[in-house]
């Protein structure tokens, strides 16, 4: 499997991943904050709603008392009696040690006369008529009257109430001027916030009490127009580029007033951002730590996935190299079958030949010496021939191996002491490192004899002169196996070359120096003997034989 590739599915499982996860996750909490955020905005709309119509009913509880009481002050007095301005001091002497409420009281005659006063502006007002005021207009037509809020003749804002008397054929009215500042007092406690504000206007659109922020007194106010609404409402609306959340109500005792709370979203909705932002935050965090999963993931089914294509490439190598050897070992059998016949009838006609050569008189010929090298050189082949055909039959006849007791590191020494005196004839020392708690297996030591012969053999036609062999052996519990190891310091075995080594027939020696076939024959009878052989090679540096066997 090529790298492309892999990179390409380890996205595919990566993109798998995170859509199965990131997306339901997404879909989830889009969901909850949808709910959750409607939920929000509907309690904050209803809590708004109930603000303003507690702060209303407030209003006009306050109104209707004061309204109540003057109405029965002045139905339960004469004319003459209520406008005895001592007698009037007292009355609101006694109604101030009840309610602060009333700033002043006032009776004026059906013609606009102020008969009498009792209040902080005595001098100005007592003399004043009030035929041309609007507001003696308003309670001569409709019996009471509260007014907005105006000048008047004190030139200070303020508000009355006025009740309209009918005694027998006289007409008078009795006139209180309310305290505005406990109406604002009633009106900001629906201050909510830091930028909250709470306000009345009037039906022109004109503020009759003080805003925090929105305008001032008798002035219009810097929000859009409630003046004419007829119920509570509640809306979210934008003016100067703000957005604010407002309340409006008209109050049902005054219905030329209507109260105004005015609220932040982003501050009455904190709590639902700060749900928000936390949400963003843990949801970023669950898919950050998802991408993380998915990626590590990914390298870990990268990891198996190449474990598998390397175990799958090597089984099917080894079963590549035993198919080829098994077929390999038909063909020698059969082919060194075939050229023994031959070879004896050449061996055979070669030491007749020689014979003939000893009894005839042919040795005055001049050129007996050249036919008795001859007759040698055709000895010596066939005898080459033939070991080479002996090799080939054993290789091919793939001989069952003798189960016996074998003690390696007492086969490794046997095979070292045939092979000492080459080695001591080239200066190659051999090393041994034999473990030895090295336990004996059940094999055959004969052919783990070849086996060892071949390599080091080997070992030192690679080395040639001056050189190092290593032979080490030891025990692998976890595994039930022992391992032999035969190093050499030689020019080690070329890169395109490592993949053939086990191949019969491939040589790197010289020709006629090697036939090829001792690692082949080497392969196949470890293999034969439930092992495995393997070669690990670096030009210049030398070669490792390693051979696992069965400890068993």
């Amino acid at each position: 499997m090529d790298k492309g590739h892999l990179q390409k599915l380890r996205w595919e499982i990566v993109a798998t991943i995170i859509g199965f996860s990131v997306v339901p996750l997404l879909l989830l909490g889009a969901v909850f904050y949808h709910e959750f955020s409607s939920s929000y905005h509907a309690k904050v709309r209803e809590s708004l709603r109930t603000l303003v119509d507690n702060r209303r009913g407030a209003l006009d509880l306050f109104l209707e008392e004061r309204v109540s009481q003057l109405v029965t002050l002045a139905h339960t007095h004469t004319l003459e009696t209520i406008s005895e301005e001592n007698y009037l001091n007292k009355v609101f002497n006694i109604m101030q040690a009840r309610s602060r409420s009333y700033m002043d009281l006032g009776v004026i005659d059906e013609d606009g006369n102020h008969l009498a006063y009792v209040g902080p502006y005595y001098s100005l007002l007592k003399g004043v008529n009030y035929k041309g005021e609007e507001w003696f207009n308003a309670v001569m037509a409709q019996g009471i009257h509260i007014s907005d809020v105006f000048l008047g003749f004190r030139k200070v804002p303020h508000f009355i109430i006025a009740v309209l008397v009918r005694e027998r054929q006289r007409i008078w009215i009795l006139r209180a001027t309310i305290d505005s500042d406990i109406i604002e007092n009633i009106v900001r406690a629906a201050w909510i916030g830091k930028k909250g504000d709470a306000f009345i206007i009037n039906r022109e659109n004109i503020l009759q009490t003080s805003p925090r922020f929105s305008g001032t007194l008798l002035g219009p106010p810097a929000t859009p127009d409630f003046s004419k609404a007829v119920g509570t409402l509640v809306e979210e609306l934008s003016h100067a580029g703000e957005k604010s959340l407002y309340g409006a109500a008209p109050l049902s005792s005054h219905r030329r007033w209507v109260i105004v709370v005015q609220e932040d979203p982003a501050e009455q909705l904190s709590p639902l951002l700060s749900a928000r932002l936390l949400g963003l935050v843990i949801g970023l965090f669950g898919i950050a730590l998802i991408v993380t999963g998915a990626w590590f993931s990914s390298q870990a089914m990268m990891r198996e996935l190449l474990e598998m294509e390397r175990k799958k490439a090597a089984s099917e190598h080894m079963a590549i190299q035993s198919s080829k050897m098994a077929a390999l070992g038909k063909m020698a059998a059969g082919i060194a079958h075939e050229i023994n016949n031959p070879l004896a009838v050449i061996g055979e006609k070669a030491g007749w030949i020689k014979d003939l050569l000893k009894e005839e008189d042919i040795s005055k010929s001049p050129n007996f010496q050249e036919f008795a090298d001859a007759v040698a050189k055709i000895e010596y082949h066939v005898l080459r021939a033939k070991k080479i055909t002996h090799r080939l039959l054993s290789f091919g006849r793939r001989m069952e191996p003798v189960k016996e007791q074998v003690d390696v590191n007492q086969v490794l020494d046997e095979t070292i002491d045939f092979l000492e005196n080459e080695a001591r004839y080239r200066s190659i020392d051999i090393q041994t490192d034999l473990a030895p708690d090295l336990p004996t297996i059940t094999s055959d030591a004969s052919q783990l004899q070849q086996v060892f012969l071949n390599i080091i053999n080997n070992a030192i036609d690679a080395i040639g002169k001056n050189g190092l062999i290593q032979i080490k052996t030891r025990y692998m519990p976890k595994h039930a196996q022992i391992a032999i190891e035969i190093s050499d310091n030689g020019p080690g075995i070329p890169k395109e070359y490592l993949d053939k080594i086990f191949d019969p027939f491939f040589t790197t020696k010289e020709v006629g120096k090697g036939t090829g076939l001792g690692l082949s024959i080497s392969y196949s009878i470890v293999e034969n003997l439930g092992g495995r052989m393997m070669v690990a090679s670096q030009e210049g540096e030398g070669t490792t034989f390693t051979i696992y066997l069965p400890a068993k």
